[in-house]
């Protein structure tokens, strides 16, 4: 949920005294077409007042604690758990990690797996943590069996309209906090598998990931290995078989 544009301005005015709109959408990178737009609705995205806190150097995480729908941010200190922290290690990771405990790999190559370049703000800290944002695999990770009901319930929001955004791998922040609330986890934790704010940012410790990976038995990791295996088996199943049917649309109208 979009926070209120009037506690932005307030506290724009706290961050940077006397600072013009400008002078924020300038440092901060977000365009003022799309600023302007946002206080004229009165109602400024999540995504604003993280780019405004990184460019007058708050943490973002604390940035948004001033706002109500994040106030409890401020507090929620819990670290991720192992669960979490293997949710959001790349498939190649974990299958890296089994050649080289099954002795087809010497040692864990340098640099292993690339995650996909982003902008060096949202990556910063995650230089050596393997982290790949996954809404999908962060909810099942922490999921009870009844955590999507409470989610919902809580939320205010229809079962199948949660459904569909785990489907499309994504959460709203509001969501994600909520998320990580009926699961009794840390509430930053929502935020950083959102890949709203990175895991430095949250107070993730900078190696956690990969400490996770080591501490994981070898029974689990290949459990856990083949499972992403098998998703991604019918992903990529769904997508030839879309890109058929399209075709024979494409065939057929031609």
């Amino acid at each position: 949920m979009p926070v209120s544009a009037l506690v932005f301005r307030d506290w724009m005015k706290e961050l940077a005294p006397g600072i013009s709109a400008a002078d924020v959408c300038r440092r901060s990178g977000v365009k003022r077409s799309t600023l302007a737009q946002q206080m004229v609705r009165g109602k400024v995205a999540e995504t604003t007042v993280v780019a405004v806190a990184r460019a007058y150097g708050e943490n973002p995480v604390l940035g948004l604690a001033h706002f109500a729908p994040y106030q409890d941010l401020a507090a929620s200190t819990a670290p991720p758990t192992d669960a979490e922290l293997l949710s959001q290690v790349p498939t190649s990771r974990l299958l890296t990690e089994l050649l080289v405990r099954s002795g087809g790999l010497a040692e864990v190559p340098t640099g292993l797996p690339s995650p996909p370049a982003e902008p060096s703000a949202a990556r910063e800290g995650l230089e050596n943590s393997m982290l790949e944002p996954d809404v999908r695999h962060w909810v099942d990770a922490i999921d009870d069996g009844e955590l999507r009901q409470r989610v919902s319930e809580a939320a205010g929001i229809a079962p199948q309209n949660l459904s569909a955004q785990l489907r499309a791998n994504r959460l709203s922040p509001e969501l994600a906090v909520s998320t990580a609330r009926e699961a009794g986890v840390g509430l930053r934790n929502g935020l950083v598998v959102t890949g709203l704010v990175t895991p430095t940012e949250a107070g993730w410790p900078r190696e956690a990931c990969e400490d996770a990976v080591r501490r994981v038995p070898d029974a689990e990791l290949a459990f856990m290995a083949s499972e992403r295996l098998a998703a991604l088996g019918r992903s990529l199943r769904r997508q030839t078989s879309d890109e058929r049917a399209a075709q024979r649309v494409w065939d057929n109208l031609g």
